[in-house]
């Protein structure tokens, strides 16, 4: 059948969304240990232990690190705070009440930004918390 046209080649492979999950040193496909590691202190520090390999873990590792202490941080402000303003007289149960408020919505933001991270790392992209992602990216370089 010589007037047939002849087949063109495949589509060269371009560009396109990250690789697979790969197996960490923990066993685990490295999307699921990212997310796992992004749990605030406990898992960044169980993970940055226990992964020697993939870089990806790592990082979400260091920077679930400092975000839990941020977070730890945060919330020794508000008991030091509400406590010293909490006792004055007269107008200590308004800055009780406006401390609390503060408290709760710096809470939400952090749980929203601890999900959101979660969420990331699960779908394997490597996103920065702001202003403590690139503390985490230097941390990782100088190691």
């Amino acid at each position: 059948m010589p007037d047939q046209e002849p087949i063109p080649p495949p589509p060269s492979a371009g560009p396109g969304p990250e690789p697979g999950p790969q197996s960490t040193s923990t066993g685990l496909p490295s999307n699921v240990a990212a997310a796992i590691a992004c749990i605030p202190l406990i898992g960044g520090i169980i993970f940055y232990i226990l992964e020697k390999h993939d870089s990806f873990v790592r990082f979400y590792a260091m920077q679930s690190i400092i975000f839990g202490g941020a977070w730890i941080l945060c919330w020794i402000v508000y008991l030091v705070a509400h406590t010293i303003l909490g006792s004055i007289p007269a107008i200590g149960l308004f800055f009780a009440i406006i401390l609390g408020i503060a408290w709760a919505l710096i809470s939400v933001a952090f749980l929203v930004i601890w999900i959101v991270t979660m969420v990331k790392a699960f779908t394997n992209v490597r996103w920065d918390i702001p202003y403590i992602g690139p503390i985490a990216r230097q941390q990782m370089e100088k190691v």
